[in-house]
């Protein structure tokens, strides 16, 4: 047999040869930049600083933000947050950080799609509808501003359906599109005022954006792991994949709606009781109309029980296949090291949401469990991306 069937091996042969030769290091900067933007994005939501900057893309209309409260004293914004400067330039600083992702990721996407015919054209086009979009927006055309948007998003849908990803064109142009849905909304979050399903939605976009970049930038490096037993591998890692995107979704749902302390400080208990009141059907309600303050909740205590309970049972079950994981790829030659980060990041997220629980929420564990949750995803995504079966 030959000797890549039976062990995984690296191999150095290109997995997309028609790139750009300084493309990898790109895609790599924009994971970096990209696990920057979702961890300081969880410092500034847990640190109650998401409607800091009441407007978008400006912050009291400014491009930077207030440093004192007296110099917008008669920005409209006002009316809805009053000026806290040491909140408001967290809020910006992460837009600011968010915005340079994207020109990462819209560079990626012109590198991509320069040999496709008029590929450089769509993205180009579909960036520009965006940008006319933007300051139509600040000025109050917000369905104009909206059709131009989808423009530009179905644009580069169009090029994602019709591209195929032999030099990543279609995941690149997916990546820019996902971006640019994550900008909308970042822009609603602020304005429809910390909605829950949006705020988790931005969570998931981040993360999305995030598992794409990882996926570009291990394809681009051409280092694939070969094994004989690939396919069954990748589906065990599909599988592992989605419980943690269901658990990500979860913690997402469970931070919008301020039920992370729901249960106080009892574990594995929750509020003195194995299975207290709780309300299942009013903390899953997904969608309850615009112009409500969600900052601090709106739910009673058992739907917000109801969702922490949720969130618990499922990170037993998605902790407990990912380390049955863990361990099934220790015993497989060339994976064991993988194998190893996952087991040891399972564990510490287990213990640092534990420790969120009985520590009533300090920022800095708070911030790690987000830090924990995109490790785990980075590892299951560049398994997906890098296990291939051996070349014929």
């Amino acid at each position: 047999m030959n000797a890549t069937a039976s062990s995984p091996l690296l191999s150095p042969r290109p997995l997309a040869p028609a790139l750009y030769r300084h493309f990898h290091r790109i895609a790599w900067l924009a994971v970096a930049l990209a696990a920057c933007v979702i961890v300081f994005g969880a410092f500034v939501r847990l640190s109650n600083a998401g409607l800091s900057c009441p407007d978008w893309p400006t912050c009291y209309g400014r491009a930077t933000w207030p440093t004192h409260a007296d110099q917008v004293v008669d920005h409209a914004a006002t009316a809805i947050r009053p000026v806290i400067p040491e909140r408001a330039w967290r809020e910006q600083v992460h837009r600011m950080i968010a915005g340079l992702l994207g020109l990462l990721v819209f560079s990626l996407a012109l590198l991509a799609t320069r040999r496709r015919p008029h590929g450089w054209l769509q993205i180009v086009g579909a960036a520009l509808l965006v940008a006319v979009a933007i300051p139509l927006y600040m000025r109050g055309a917000h369905v104009a501003a909206s059709v131009l948007a989808v423009l530009g998003e179905l644009l580069l849908l169009a090029g994602v359906l019709r591209w195929s990803d032999v030099d990543l064109a279609r995941t690149s142009t997916l990546a820019l599109a996902v971006i640019i849905f994550q900008a909308l909304l970042g822009m609603w979050t602020v304005t429809w005022l910390l909605k829950p399903i949006v705020v988790m939605g931005h969570l998931l976009g981040g993360l999305t954006t995030f598992s794409l970049l990882t996926w570009i930038a291990w394809r681009a490096t051409a280092m694939p792991i070969h094994s004989g037993e690939a396919i069954r591998l990748r589906r065990w890692l599909l599988l592992g994949l989605v419980l943690l995107a269901a658990q990500i979704a979860l913690g997402g749902w469970t931070s919008a709606n301020y039920a992370a302390l729901a249960c106080g400080t009892d574990f594995p208990k929750c509020a003195g009781a194995w299975w207290p009141a709780h309300d299942f059907r009013e903390g899953f309600v997904l969608w309850r109309g615009i112009g409500v303050d969600y900052e601090g909740g709106i739910l009673d205590n058992p739907a917000r029980i109801a969702i922490q309970l949720a969130h618990r049972l499922l990170a037993v079950v998605a902790a407990g296949y990912l380390l049955w994981l863990a361990a099934m790829l220790l015993r497989r030659p060339g994976l064991r090291g993988w194998g190893g980060a996952l087991g040891l990041l399972v564990l510490l997220q287990f213990a640092l949401g534990v420790a969120n629980v009985m520590l009533s929420l300090p920022l800095p564990v708070a911030v790690a469990h987000n830090a924990g949750a995109t490790a785990l995803l980075f590892v299951l995504v560049s398994l997906l991306a890098r296990v291939r079966a051996p070349a014929a």
